[in-house]
């Protein structure tokens, strides 16, 4: 794997996908493993159907598709089933991840992999840098509430669920604060955007 992969992540509602919309409109190319997740087990896939054998049809919608939020109350509620559901598509996300940047890393100076848990997981040995999306904790209840229609409870358990803000930016190479309005995000991101682009362009030439 080529060191011009920038790894991209945050907890629950601090703005990843607006983030890497913007760094898209530069031609950067974004690896999303949210995207990958919902692939993986779409119908029809070797791992949705492991999932319906192990869970029950109840995880799926009449069309046959994976009910998230079904799935999702169940492994909140149970850490065994968390760990069996983390087991199956793990080694499945990654592999796709990898394919999908070993072929973005050669289109552009660097290539984003964006992922929510990059640090929770060995996809963190997939890139050469860091990027914290740091927001605070009542700024995600309110964005998170807003956008998955989801309880607070919900999203307190998700915030939860993930790695803490301090220990997130203890590893971070790079923050992008996202506790201000979207015009300051977006002059963060086109800032850092120009330090990438200018450090992997030397390094792609030298």
């Amino acid at each position: 794997m080529k060191n011009n992969i920038i790894g991209l992540t945050g907890g629950i509602g601090c703005g990843k996908s607006t983030v890497t919309e913007h760094l898209a409109k530069f031609g950067v190319p974004i690896i999303d493993a949210d995207i990958i997740a919902r692939e993986v087990v779409e119908p029809g896939t070797d791992a949705l159907l492991k999932i319906q054998n192990h869970f029950g049809t109840h995880v799926l919608h009449h069309n046959g598709s994976l009910n998230r939020a079904a799935l999702r109350q169940i492994i909140f509620n149970d850490k065994s089933q968390k760990d069996w559901l983390e087991a199956l598509l793990h080694p499945v996300i990654r592999t796709e991840i990898r394919t999908q940047l070993k072929k973005a890393s050669n289109t552009y100076s660097y290539a984003i992999l964006s992922s929510p848990l990059l640090l929770e997981t060995d996809q963190s040995e997939l890139v050469s840098q860091v990027i914290i999306i740091d927001i605070d904790r009542e700024s995600q209840l309110e964005r998170a509430s807003k956008r998955d229609n989801n309880t607070k409870a919900q999203i307190e358990r998700i915030i939860d669920s993930q790695i803490d803000r301090e220990s997130r930016r203890k590893q971070a190479d790079y923050i992008i604060d996202n506790c201000g309005s979207l015009k300051q995000l977006y002059l963060n991101i086109d800032a850092l955007h120009k330090k990438l682009s200018d450090k992997y362009s030397l390094t792609s030439t030298t």
